[in-house]
């Protein structure tokens, strides 16, 4: 079958059954996450996985998948009305956004990021149609030397580019790494580091950590800062579109927001907000006049806003391809896979074209559900923002604990998330990242299987990792990455010093 067939039997998997009502709920929590400051979508994506225990893996993934772009449109509406961004990826939003609605002009806003939101989704899906299987053939060649080199430099992208906080993104890293080990060792089946508790013989429950993390450590820190907040009346929103002067800039932005996230999608260890600071960056440097930039240009929104997008869809391709998460929404739905049974990688395409065309093909639908629900429906969202965050956080701490007791009915993931949460919300207080641990906890999982695969090859000999060209070359780009991270790390501390 070519890929028109597949496509074609991916719209049917997608309209049939429950598919499209699931397409439609998971695109409508995202945005309502998206819009919430605070909740993002891997909070958002975290929190219902355990719900969809009881669903079909095609029907439990495209839930999952529209919450994490849905909540990549909905970061907008309250970075634009009110300056506070939904998520992190839609801080650079705000600059722009925000003046622009200061001048009567939040629904010009609005709609270009939306326009650009739905332009840079279909890019990376179209990217993700033709490179994806292209991908998925050529790592059909790849052993467990290969993924170990692939998954080492993923761990270097990841600890590479946390710039000036490079020890404590190794610190974080590192701490992933060893929750990953806790629990049977996959070979031999020896127990380690359970210190006699049974719970912790199969290790750590991805979703409690993740829904600790990065769900419950954001409640513990909004409620921090915005519990007596007062919501703020959201202006009224009009005129959609921008005006005729403004058209070629604006689609010019979008282009490039889209190539510019399609590139970073396919970068483990980046995440979208890196790729609308970059894109932000493009607009103000090729502007003719930049001046006019934090002061309401309309390109600093459309830019940013298709970068956001773009990098969602074009995360799904080592996902899908090879397995490896680029971002920590990304992890979740790889747990979201192995939790039905799915192993993502170089046969999911040829072993399940149904479940991978179909999740494709829901990402279009899903995409315009969302356009629609971002320009008519846009005042409708905005109310949203007056919900208090006294009623709000609550229900949302009863969710998160309802869904990490569903794991396996036990205390103890309810127990360990609460733990995470603190701890997460501790790390934000001193500056540590957080996407490294759970990153690296995933990704130690594979590290760790391939190397011990690799060695059983190897009659335990690292040599021959040297000696296969294709691991040879991904270890040695992972040195260069963490050498040149170290030099421009220390070059940058020396300049801070002379100052």
């Amino acid at each position: 079958m070519d890929t028109l067939g597949y496509l074609l039997l991916g719209f049917d998997t997608a309209t049939s059954g429950w598919n499209l009502l699931y397409a439609l709920i998971g695109v409508t929590f995202g945005q309502f996450v998206g819009v919430l400051p605070g909740l993002g979508p891997v909070a958002g994506t975290a929190l219902l996985l355990p719900l969809t225990f009881g669903m079909s893996p095609v029907s439990a993934v495209i839930m999952l998948a529209g919450i994490y772009y849905g909540a990549m449109y909905g970061g907008t509406i309250t970075s634009v009305l009110i300056n506070t961004p939904g998520e992190s990826a839609s801080l650079m939003t705000c600059v722009d956004g925000y003046p622009l609605a200061r001048q009567g002009r939040a629904g010009t806003a609005l709609g270009v990021a939306a326009i650009g939101s739905f332009i840079g989704g279909l890019f990376s899906l179209f990217a993700l149609i033709l490179v994806g299987p292209v991908i998925a053939k050529y790592a059909l060649k790849f052993g467990p030397p290969e993924y170990f080199a692939l998954v080492v430099v993923g761990l270097a992208l990841l600890i590479g580019l946390m710039g000036k906080s490079l020890v404590r993104g190794l610190i974080s890293a590192l701490f992933g790494l060893t929750l990953a080990f806790i629990g049977m060792d996959q070979l031999t089946g020896t127990i380690r580091f359970a210190f006699g508790e049974a719970h912790l013989e199969d290790g750590f429950e991805f979703i409690s950590i993740a829904m600790g993390l990065f769900g419950l450590s954001e409640v513990f820190t909004t409620a921090e800062e915005n519990l007596n907040a007062q919501a703020q009346k959201p202006p009224k929103i009009q005129n959609m579109l921008p005006r005729r002067d403004e058209w070629i800039p604006t689609l010019k932005a979008i282009l490039r927001g889209s190539g510019i996230g399609m590139l970073l999608g396919l970068v483990p260890g980046t995440n979208s907000t890196i790729s609308t600071i970059l894109s932000y960056t493009v607009e103000k440097k090729v502007a003719k006049d930049p001046s006019r930039f934090g002061k309401g240009a309309i390109e600093g929104v459309a830019g940013p806003e298709t970068a956001n997008n773009a990098f969602a869809g074009a995360a799904l391709i080592p996902l899908f391809t090879l397995g490896i998460p680029s971002s920590p929404a990304i992890a979740v739905l790889l747990g979201a896979f192995i939790m039905h049974g799915l192993t993502p990688g170089p046969t999911l395409m040829q072993k399940n074209p149904e479940f991978v065309w179909g999740v494709i093909a829901s990402m279009f639908i899903g995409n315009l559900i969302l356009l629609i629900m971002n320009l008519p429906l846009a005042n409708a969202w905005a109310r949203i923002t007056m919900v208090p965050f006294k009623i709000l956080l609550p229900n949302i701490i009863i969710i998160m604990i309802i869904g990490a007791y569903s794991l396996s009915n036990s205390i103890f993931d309810v127990a360990a998330m609460l733990a995470f949460g603190i701890l997460g919300y501790l790390m934000k207080k001193v500056e540590f990242p957080l996407a490294p641990v759970l990153l690296s906890f995933v990704l130690g999982k594979i590290l760790e299987s391939s190397l011990l695969k690799s060695l059983t090859i190897f009659s335990g000999s690292f040599m021959p990792f040297f000696q296969r060209p294709i691991a040879a070359t991904l270890l040695a780009i992972a040195f260069a990455i963490i050498a040149f991270s170290l030099y421009f790390g220390r070059k940058e501390k020396g300049a801070e010093a002379e100052m």
